[in-house]
């Protein structure tokens, strides 16, 4: 019973990980600078 509720809690936190992902994404900012240009040399987009 414990590894499924271990199980279950993992599934949500990489649910929430890839959501947050997603989100960032469709916000324009990059997964490598996190869209602070300064910090990437000016490769993103903005």
């Amino acid at each position: 019973m414990g590894t499924v509720v271990v199980g279950a809690v993992l599934v949500g936190v990489v649910a929430l990980i890839v959501r947050s992902m997603v989100k960032d994404k469709k916000n324009g900012k990059s997964l490598q600078c996190g869209g602070d240009c300064s910090h990437c040399g000016g490769h993103c987009s903005h």
